[in-house]
């Protein structure tokens, strides 16, 4: 039986001020590690070092912003110096435009796929730097459900997620095939309730919200924590989230015309948005506050379990009874 490696002593956390990359450092140094914290906001960087050093081990925040390499080599070097050598490194840094795509301004729309996906690279890229000479280490690059189905509103995330999932393959194939001791996994998280949707940049007029059913923070930081543990090259989370890749990989035409009756009401809220809002794409939106690791979606976040799957089952069983009957009319048409 293979045994669990033991947990590395320096871990390095990127999007670490707020949401899950906030709850990853946390779990971390709840695990014994000490955490290099990336990150743009100061606020929400100050206070996730506080939490780590609250659980008895070293933190270190390093303003960083993810999209530019530059400066990920430097964070690294930082990290290294004060920490010691890094064992592994989580990516977790994500912005994003809720919007349609036509109303989508290209630089937003390049903006969001440089922190996204380019950051994930970077971060990779780095981390295999500092690794390979003492071929040891691990990386978890976080990934989504929506890196196998692509839904409304989320092209620029979407599109982003699905280029991570491509990368971390090939760049898991290379180390395989160098018969490299380093490891490099993937966690798909569902949607979860951080702060992203009260800051994400937006052209709709009422503000966003996380497809249901919705997940805490910690629990997706407990799977990215398991899965850095484990000897899994990809975790899945979350019944639904396994269903989602389970339709989209076996009959992807029924499930892009479910996310197309079902995505759009789902992630829009009832409630107008209101000027001044914060937005993060291209400055940090907590550099004067502290959102910390929780939305405001805490009322309907839950653990693993999917109650709110088993609420909504009737509509969800309608809805998908639909997307079936759309599909073949549209194999029908093309057909024909």
């Amino acid at each position: 039986m293979r045994t669990r490696p033991p947990f590395p002593g320096v871990a390095v956390v990127t999007g670490a001020s707020a949401g899950v990359g906030r709850a990853t450092a946390v779990e971390l140094a709840r695990h014994g590690c000490d955490v290099a914290l990336l990150a743009r906001g100061s606020a929400g960087l100050d206070a996730a070092a506080r939490e780590v050093e609250r659980c008895g081990r070293r933190a270190v925040a390093v303003p960083t912003d993810v999209a530019c390499y530059d400066e990920v080599a430097d964070a690294a070097r930082a990290a290294e110096a004060a920490l010691g050598p890094i064992e592994l490194w989580c990516n977790v840094a994500m912005t994003t435009v809720f919007a349609p795509i036509a109303d989508t301004m290209p630089a937003d729309f390049a903006r969001a796929v440089d922190v996204t996906f380019l950051g994930q690279v970077w971060g990779t890229k780095v981390a295999l730097a500092h690794m390979t000479p003492v071929d040891r280490g691990t990386i978890v690059n976080v990934g989504s459900a929506l890196a196998y189905l692509g839904i409304p509103l989320q092209a620029a995330y979407c599109a982003s997620k699905f280029a991570c999932r491509g990368f971390s393959q090939s760049v898991r194939a290379e180390l395989l095939h160098a018969n490299s001791s380093i490891r490099l996994h993937m966690v798909e998280l569902p949607a979860v309730n951080t702060p992203q949707f009260d800051w994400c940049a937006t052209t709709l007029h009422h503000k966003p919200r996380p497809v249901a059913p919705v997940y805490k923070p910690e629990t997706a930081a407990r799977a990215i924590v398991r899965t850095a543990r484990g000897h899994k090259a990809n975790r899945i989370l979350g019944v639904w989230n396994r269903g989602v890749v389970l339709a989209a990989s076996i009959v992807p035409n029924v499930a892009v015309h479910f996310a197309a009756r079902t995505a759009v009401e789902g992630q829009i809220t009832d409630e107008p948005i209101r000027p001044p809002r914060p937005e993060n794409l291209r400055a940090p939106a907590d550099d004067d506050r502290d959102y910390g690791a929780e939305g405001r979606f805490g009322s309907e976040a839950h653990g693993m379990l999917d109650p709110q799957f088993w609420k909504s089952s009737p509509s969800t069983i309608r809805n998908l009874v639909g997307a079936i009957v759309d599909a073949t009319a549209d194999r029908l048409h093309a057909e024909s």
